[in-house]
C-alpha cells in the first residue's frame, strides 16, 4: 500500500486527507442523526404533561432545550408562549431554522470533499502526464522505467480520486436525505405542539379574564 501511495506522487497527500476527513464525517453525522437523538420518543407528551399540570419552570425549559434539535425549538415556543400568535411562529421557525443548520453541519464540507476528489485525481493525472514525457524528452524511448513511473502516477491519482470521491458522494446524498426527513418530521410534530400549546395559552387568559369578571361584582358588593 505504501508503495502505491509512493507512486501516486505528492497528489495522493490531500487525496488521502480527504478519505479520512470524509471517513469521518459519515461516521460523526451517521451518529448525530440518529432519530432518537433528533426527535426523542415521548418528548412532546412529557412537555405536554408539564403544562397541564403547570410544573412548568426555567429548569425543564433548559433541560428541553438541550435535550435534541426539536426540544430546543419546542423550548423556545414555550419560553415566550404568553406572547402574541405571530411572535411565537416567528421565534419557533427562527429556532427552527437554527436546528436544521446543526443537523446539516458538516454536509458542505462532505459535498466539497467529493467534487474535490476527482480534480485532485485529474490533476495527479497531468503531473503524471508531463513527468512521463519530459521523462520522453530527456532520455527518448529508451527509458522505460522513467516512462512507467509516470503512466503509473497518473493512473494511480485518478484511481484514488475516484475511490475518494464515490463514496463521499454516496454518504452525502444518504445524509442529506435523512436531514430532509427528519425536518420533515421535525416541523409535523412543530405545527402540532405550537397549536395544541397555543389553544391552551388562550384557554387559560379566557379562564383568568373570567375568574377577574366574577371577582369584580363580589368586590363591588363589599
Amino acid at each position: 500500500m505504501l508503495e502505491i501511495v509512493q507512486a501516486g506522487g505528492p497528489v495522493m497527500v490531500p487525496i488521502i486527507l480527504c478519505s479520512i476527513i470524509a471517513a469521518a464525517i459519515v461516521l460523526e453525522r451517521v451518529w448525530t442523526l440518529q432519530r432518537d437523538r433528533v426527535l426523542p420518543k415521548n418528548l412532546t407528551a412529557q412537555v405536554h404533561g408539564w403544562l397541564s399540570h403547570d410544573e412548568l419552570d426555567a429548569q425543564h425549559l433548559q433541560r428541553l432545550h438541550q435535550s435534541s434539535p426539536l426540544g430546543q425549538i419546542l423550548a423556545t415556543g414555550l419560553a415566550n408562549r404568553h406572547a402574541p400568535r405571530e411572535i411565537v411562529k416567528e421565534k419557533v421557525e427562527d429556532a427552527g431554522r437554527h436546528a436544521v443548520h446543526e443537523l446539516e453541519h458538516y454536509l458542505g464540507t462532505l459535498g466539497t470533499i467529493a467534487a474535490v476528489s476527482p480534480l485532485l485525481g485529474l490533476l495527479g493525472t497531468v503531473l503524471g502526464m508531463i513527468r512521463m514525457f519530459s521523462a520522453l524528452t530527456a532520455g527518448g524511448i529508451g527509458n522505460p522505467t522513467a516512462l512507467a513511473g509516470g503512466i503509473g502516477e497518473a493512473l494511480i491519482t485518478t484511481a484514488a480520486g475516484l475511490m475518494v470521491a464515490i463514496p463521499a458522494l454516496i454518504g452525502h446524498r444518504y445524509l442529506r436525505g435523512r436531514v430532509d426527513g427528519l425536518v420533515v418530521e421535525m416541523e409535523k410534530e412543530t405545527m402540532k405542539f405550537l397549536e395544541t400549546m397555543l389553544s391552551y395559552s388562550q384557554a387559560s387568559t379566557e379562564l383568568r379574564s373570567a375568574e377577574h369578571e366574577a371577582a369584580a361584582p363580589r368586590k363591588r358588593r363589599a
